[in-house]
């Protein structure tokens, strides 16, 4: 793409010779375009199972089911705001899960 040395508007090619729409200027010689990409590979997407994606604290309790005395531990506020919050636990071993309410 070349611009008009005069005004600045970009030259359109017209009857074989690049002319300003603007003031007119003709542009002498022939404007060679060139133009250029460079395409970089794409990264491949790590894939992250559902197991991978639950990150929570590990505590000291023993399991119901299986006895084992790790679980993991997460809280969430499952009825009105003003009871308490209901208290998650999930087994490290057997993937048991369990609630207490308080």
């Amino acid at each position: 793409m070349e611009f008009c040395p005069k005004c600045g508007a970009v030259l359109i090619q017209k009857n074989k010779r690049d002319r300003c729409p603007r003031c007119g200027y003709l542009a002498k010689g022939k404007v060679k375009l060139k133009s250029s990409e460079k395409i970089e590979e794409k990264k491949k997407i790590s894939i992250i199972s559902e197991k991978d994606i639950e990150v929570h604290p590990i505590i000291e309790q023993e399991c119901k089911k299986c006895g084992h005395e790790k679980v993991y531990f997460w809280a969430l506020q499952t009825r009105a705001s003003d009871e308490a919050e209901t208290k998650f636990f999930k087994c490290t071993k057997c993937d048991f899960t369990w609630r207490e309410y308080k």
